[in-house]
């Protein structure tokens, strides 16, 4: 698998982790110091870092911005703009909807009530939870299953959104239910019973998982279960607080707190030009993929977990277990309890998770050892026009970003990614 797709494969909250846009001239990537004035790492190279991020951006996506560090060493870079009317150019420490690695603070924050003894991952969910999964399906699906995505339980999406069909069955999409729900409250067990409801996406415990919504809907209602309060009040005391950062947030209303970017979504070409969805109502994901966060925020996120300072090393090491699931393009991706795996070669094994939601993606990858983390945001989804045979047409945003990963996570090391 190429680093495009092995980067992207399970993206968060949707369909894929593509979009579209027409080019926009350079706006230059902009150079942060390495922390404490220090310089730079052999492993970072910070002229490369930024002429791949321009390359991001004249290919056609308004905004970009990252981190990457090495051991003690920190680059921070943006390119193009933060708003296509004003001209506003994004910064390398804005906040963004970060999408599904919001998987990766909820499954820790279950994580956390197995090492009270509130939970056990191997237990029927209709244990905990027999009014919202009864019967058969609550006895056979597990904590586990719905942490690693093996539960067989379908996706909400194409139900709480049925003009946007699941890619690539593009004829008959339209944007209408995502303006229709901008506002719109959704409660969880509302979005659970859609998925209930539909066909199921394969057996519990199956030996390839299928990546959906519903399950971290019903961790969700778990953690509400066994911990007396909501999920995210939960995960924010002892999830967010727990790593130091300052930055990352559960929404309270529709709109972004602090310095942000809009986010433009191409929706395959059928929002032409791309419409600005920064300002939502994300009830419709919660708990699965709401939050707000910097890319600062997400690399000490991501290290702090990897060394065992949020869950415990026995919790860590079950995280880690990875098994083969088929991501919402098609693609099998490895995935363990709310984290992905991600092997590049000459590089190293990395973990962390990707996400998109209406209008904005965001990757965050740290290897095994700790010492070379990445964590990278778009303001453009779907850009992808799509083919008379419902593929995804090749567009150069697509071979950026690959260029783009690829010096993040290896520097000019490496032959590219692939998961196993």
């Amino acid at each position: 698998m190429n680093t495009r797709l092995a980067l992207c494969a399970a993206v968060a909250a949707l369909t894929v982790c593509t979009g579209m846009v027409a080019p926009l001239p350079a706006a230059g990537a902009v150079n942060a110091a390495p922390a404490g004035g220090t310089s730079p790492s052999e492993g970072i190279d910070p002229a490369g870092l930024a002429s791949a991020l321009d390359a991001v951006h004249r290919a056609g996506v308004p905004g970009v911005y990252a981190q990457v560090r090495d051991g003690d060493r920190v680059w921070r870079g943006a390119s193009g703009v933060a708003d296509l009317a004003t001209g506003r150019p994004v910064r390398p420490d804005m906040r963004h909807r970060v999408g599904s690695i919001t998987k990766t603070f909820t499954a820790a924050a279950v994580m956390q009530q197995v090492e009270r003894g509130r939970v056990r991952l191997d237990a029927p969910i209709g244990d905990y939870l027999p009014h919202l999964v009864p019967g058969e399906r609550g006895r056979k699906i597990t904590v586990r299953m719905l942490l690693n995505h093996t539960s067989g339980l379908p996706d909400y999406i194409p139900y709480a959104f049925p003009s946007i069909q699941a890619f690539p069955s593009l004829p008959d999409m339209s944007s209408k239910s995502l303006d229709d729900n901008r506002f719109r409250q959704f409660h969880p067990a509302e979005l659970i019973a859609l998925g209930l409801a539909a066909p199921p996406a394969g057996e519990p415990g199956g030996p390839t998982g299928v990546y959906s919504n519903t399950n971290y809907q019903l961790l969700d209602q778990l953690l509400e279960k066994v911990t007396g309060t909501t999920a995210q009040r939960y995960i924010t005391r002892n999830v967010i607080e727990r790593a130091g950062l300052r930055h990352t947030e559960f929404p309270s209303g529709t709109r972004i707190k602090g310095p942000h970017s809009r986010m433009y979504e191409a929706m395959f070409g059928v929002i032409d030009p791309p419409r600005d969805y920064s300002v939502y109502n994300m009830s419709w994901t919660g708990a699965g993929a709401a939050l707000v966060s910097t890319m600062d925020d997400l690399n000490r996120f991501y290290a702090e977990l990897l060394r065992g300072r949020i869950v415990s090393p026995s919790s860590l090491a079950e995280m880690r277990r990875a098994v083969p699931v088929r991501a919402l393009d098609g693609s099998t991706i490895q995935y363990g309890l709310g984290l992905h795996k991600v092997d590049i070669p000459g590089c190293g094994t990395f973990w962390g998770h990707d996400g998109t939601v209406w209008g904005a993606g965001t990757i965050s990858l740290t290897r095994d050892d700790g010492r070379r983390q990445m964590s990278v945001a778009v303001n453009l989804q779907r850009w992808n026009r799509v083919g008379p045979g419902g593929e995804p047409l090749p567009h150069p945003i697509d071979g950026a970003l690959e260029a783009l990963f690829q010096r993040a996570t290896c520097g000019d090391g490496g032959t590219g990614a692939r998961t196993e």
